[in-house]
């Protein structure tokens, strides 16, 4: 890895820190917070008990008042204390109890099932707040008052209870019982009941929200369920594993498993009632917030660790891509492109620093191999401008033996006859002399070169001494292009010199033509003449390519004196 490009590194290095840095503080702060959380669910089911448990006693305390109206009332004594009453007696008496003291309490809890009283002489008196009149065998009056007695305290206080006297209200009543003394009476010889719909309780605690599987459920002091919302359980005992786990204790908060599902229980015992309130509730749904926060902290681990990932590649590429850019900086430099590298505006860092000393360096080197070329540029302008006024020195000079033949042309003639031939040859003479002679002007038209041949011409016919004429086969559109002055005129001369040793025969003939090819205009002069072997044409390129065709040996010029 140490081997890798910066890039590379720079990314491994980052990455190991980030996930460091990310797996302490996720770890820290998961644990923290589900630690938080816990402890947070435990005190809030521990409230959410003591409220219920207290709302519960204010609800039982509620109907205990209703019942000391009938304690108190004249009637309820007298009815205890009498033997058995039959006839129009226990007419009257029931009477006067239902409709002066159970009566107001069913009209003011009309949750109350039924209020009866059950005298120890076998006296008793039913009321229900449905309204219909119910009585009870003697035999049912001694079964029910065997059982009340049994349960209810010695001391008079209240006794809440899973029981009815009613067999269609079996598991969903609670009785509320207590032992009553007469008028005259110094000791217990009567019970005093109230039955009220068990499911009230889970209409109390409505507004306590225990999640979708959490629930209350009550145990007596004996161990038997009063109140569940599974009405199967009611009338059940709790499992013994919890009772053990509660002896001794009023309150406690742990955690077992019920039904197969582990649950956390907080349990409450009332020292109004003697009933054990307990909340249950599904350890998953307690630790859900635990489980969010795990949740989160992944996806927020995981979302910031790609922004970072993110972050520490762009800052790896801040770093890496000058370094990039002048590595192919100096790449061109070693192919010979001097290219500099921009900077920003307030270069502050070190690759900034680097950069600008490079670019001194690229700029330094580049002056140098400059000055070298211009070195090289002006050496090669010097031979070109030798080269040119040697070329103007051919183009003042004039072939002497061609004016030699002219001049004694012009003296036999003029010996001979008076004629217009020799004025002919004088004329064109005359102009070819300007022609030649006119310095000033560097570059001429197509035109003026033709016009110069064509004078030529006229005295060569006079030389040779027959007919001839030269093909022109240049465009009209061309006659205006720009040319070098005095290049025709040699070259058709050579023609006649090279091309027709033998002399020009009606089937020879000399073509001039023009034309453009890539941006480019050109000349020729075409013959149908001798020609040349390929070893005088390689020489003759040669001498092109190495500038060399004004030198001439001493064979050539004895050819051209010839």
């Amino acid at each position: 890895m140490m081997n890798g490009n910066l890039s590379k590194k720079l990314f491994t290095y980052f990455l190991a820190v980030i996930i460091l840095s990310l797996t302490s503080v996720g770890m820290f702060t998961y644990t923290r917070s589900s630690n938080e959380l816990n402890d947070q669910s435990g005190r809030q089911l521990s409230q959410i008990a003591n409220n219920a448990l207290y709302q519960t006693d204010l609800y039982l305390q509620t109907y205990e008042r209703a019942m000391i109206s009938l304690l108190s009332n004249k009637d309820v004594k007298q009815f205890i204390d009498m033997p058995v009453v039959e006839g129009y007696d226990y007419y009257n008496y029931s009477s006067l109890i239902k409709e002066i003291g159970m009566k107001p309490i069913f009209i003011r809890n009309p949750e109350v099932i039924a209020i009866y009283i059950l005298s120890y002489h076998g006296n008793a008196v039913l009321g229900l707040n449905s309204g219909y009149e119910q009585t009870m065998s003697p035999k049912e009056v001694n079964k029910h008052l065997a059982q009340l007695k049994d349960k209810t305290n010695n001391d008079g206080t209240l006794t809440v209870m899973n029981r009815t006297i009613l067999p269609e209200r079996t598991n969903s009543t609670i009785t509320l019982a207590r032992k009553i003394r007469g008028l005259g009476s110094t000791e217990f010889n009567g019970i005093l009941a109230i039955e009220i719909q068990s499911k009230d309780l889970s209409t109390l605690w409505g507004g306590i929200d225990l999640g979708e599987n959490g629930y209350f459920y009550i145990v007596d002091k004996t161990g038997e369920i009063v109140y569940h919302p599974a009405e199967q359980k009611i009338g059940t005992r709790w499992p013994d594993w919890m009772e053990t786990q509660l002896q001794g204790a009023d309150s406690q908060t742990f955690e077992g498993e019920e039904e197969g599902e582990k649950r956390m229980f907080v349990t409450r015992k009332s020292d109004y009632s003697g009933w054990t309130l307990i909340v249950s509730m599904p350890l998953d749904e307690l630790q859900k917030p635990v489980a969010n926060i795990r949740t989160t902290t992944i996806v927020v681990g995981l979302c910031t660790l790609i922004v970072a990932l993110w972050l520490s590649h762009r800052f790896g590429r801040s770093i890496t891509k000058p370094i990039r850019v002048l590595k192919d900086g100096m790449r061109q430099t070693e192919k010979g492109n001097w290219m500099t590298i921009p900077v920003s505006a307030d270069p502050k860092g070190e690759i900034d620093q680097l950069t600008i000393s490079y670019n001194r360096m690229v700029s330094r080197l580049s002056e140098l191999v400059e000055q070298v070329y211009e070195a090289e540029l002006i050496n090669r302008e010097t031979q070109l401008e030798r080269q040119k006024a040697e070329f103007q020195s051919l183009q003042m000079q004039i072939n002497p033996h061609f004016l030699y033949n002219t001049l004694e042309t012009i003296v036999c003639y003029a010996a001979l006859k008076d004629s217009t031939e020799i004025t002919e040859i004088v004329k064109s003479m005359a102009y070819m002399l300007r022609y030649s002679v006119q310095t000033n002007l560097e570059e001429i038209t197509v035109a003026n070169e033709l016009k110069h041949i064509l004078n030529y011409t006229v005295i060569l016919k006079h030389r040779i001494e027959r007919e001839f004429e030269i093909d022109v086969a240049v465009p009209p559109d061309y006659l205006l292009k720009k040319m070098v002055r005095l290049t025709l005129q040699p070259l058709v001369e050579n023609a006649f010199q090279h091309a027709f040793p033998d002399g020009m025969e009606d089937y020879h003939y000399i073509r001039i033509d023009a034309g453009e090819r890539d941006g480019l205009f050109w000349v020729t002069v075409e013959d149908n003449g001798a020609g040349m072997t390929q070893e005088q044409l390689h020489k003759l390129q040669q001498k092109l390519e190495t500038n060399r065709l004004a030198e001439d040996d001493g064979a050539q010029a004895g050819s051209r004196e010839a």
